[in-house]
């Protein structure tokens, strides 16, 4: 299998410019972007993170990030959705790479088989959803999944399931569901404010059967585990460089929307301000992928990506409001690509951890006490 010869950005804006034709037509109807996703299996972008010795793309974290950075400047929506099955792919690649993880037939598969990943949102954070109860050769499912970016699209769920342990207590179990599996329903709830075409709708389980053999993890619900440290490192920039790339495309309309003004010195001052925003969340996006291409796992690593993470989200959203107030009026009216973004950087707010549980985990590390209770 082939896959693209040239750099990783530089494929996002060859697609992002057909994307970008599609953006205001998907946010206006809700519709999902499933014509931008059959553009990206075209090019073989479905395993892009897949170890090149199983037949992937060989890419990076740093190189998925920068993709979908770069694909986020034409369509928002497209770059988050596909970011949720990229962190995925990301971190089983990890996992193979520098654990020896027994990963290897799914990666394959997702070669072979265009096999699409859904995450189900940062609601399982460390406790998990979804009820399970334990019968022969597995468990039943019941529960309901929320954020399940690109579910149209999505072949296997990666989630959770919490099991009442009578020995251990709350257990959370990490498994593998098909989305077409008995019981499995993707809920067409998707009415926001932004993001509208990454289709995030709900998934509902009514009594699903969950093999034995597709439970990769069993934790104790509401503690922190090891495999957080490798989601924090690797996964967590990856969709977080969706909002820097939102940032950017924001600050990149209002430049040229301002063009005729910019012997004015407020106007001057305001462009200013807004590079100084843009930056600080760059540098934050840069110091995380540095984490994500250096360092290894462990709780002071979480705890740096983590602030990394905090003051990305703040400096994005102050970016793009600069854009506004610098674009001015003209920002207000829905035909300008402006008003979009604002709308779509809002989403950085809602993905893990959110800002109080954020100051909560780093505070705590930093005094020495555990990231959970």
């Amino acid at each position: 299998m082939e896959f693209p010869t040239t750099r990783w950005t530089q494929l996002a804006d060859e697609l992002g410019a057909k994307f970008a034709e599609r953006a205001a037509q998907h946010d206006e109807s809700d519709t999902f972007v499933a014509d931008n996703y059959a553009d990206l299996k075209a090019r073989k972008l479905i395993a892009a993170a897949v170890p090149a010795e199983l037949g992937g793309g060989g890419a990076t974290p740093a190189e998925i990030a920068g993709f979908l950075r770069t694909l986020a400047h034409h369509c928002s929506s497209t770059a988050l959705a596909f970011s949720m099955h990229s962190h995925l792919v990301t971190t089983l690649a990890w996992r193979w790479r520098n654990q020896k993880a027994p990963v290897e037939p799914l990666l394959k598969r997702i070669v072979q088989e265009e096999i699409v990943l859904i995450s189900t949102g940062g609601a399982d954070w460390l406790q998990g959803s979804a009820e399970a109860t334990k019968v022969e050769g597995g468990y039943r499912v019941t529960g309901r999944k929320i954020f399940c970016s690109g579910a149209p699209a999505g072949s296997l769920m990666i989630t959770t399931a919490v099991f009442a342990d009578p020995a251990e207590g709350p257990t959370v179990l990490q498994i593998a569901v098909p989305v077409r599996s008995e019981g499995v329903k993707i809920q067409d709830n998707w009415r926001t404010l932004g993001m509208r075409g990454t289709a995030s709708h709900d998934i509902t389980f009514e009594n699903v059967f969950v093999p034995d053999a597709a439970i990769s993890l069993k934790r104790k619900s509401g503690k922190w585990h090891p495999l957080i440290d490798i989601v924090v490192l690797v996964a967590v920039p990856i969709f977080n460089s969706v909002y820097v790339g939102v940032a950017e495309g924001a600050r990149n309309v209002a430049i040229e929307m301002v063009q005729k003004k910019r012997a004015d010195r407020n106007v001057q001052a305001l462009a200013g301000e807004m590079e100084n925003e843009l930056n600080a969340a760059q540098l934050a996006l840069a110091r995380m992928l540095d984490l994500a291409m250096t360092a290894q796992p462990s709780l002071a690593t979480s705890a740096e990506a983590m602030c990394c993470r905090a003051l990305l989200g703040r400096a994005s959203r102050a970016a793009v409001d600069k854009a506004m107030e610098l674009a001015g009026g003209n920002s207000f009216y829905r035909a300008n690509k402006l008003e979009r973004f604002f709308r779509d950087i809002q989403g950085v707010r809602f993905h893990p951890l959110q800002d109080k549980p954020q100051a909560l985990m780093v505070g705590r590390h930093a005094l020495g006490l555990s990231p959970d209770d």
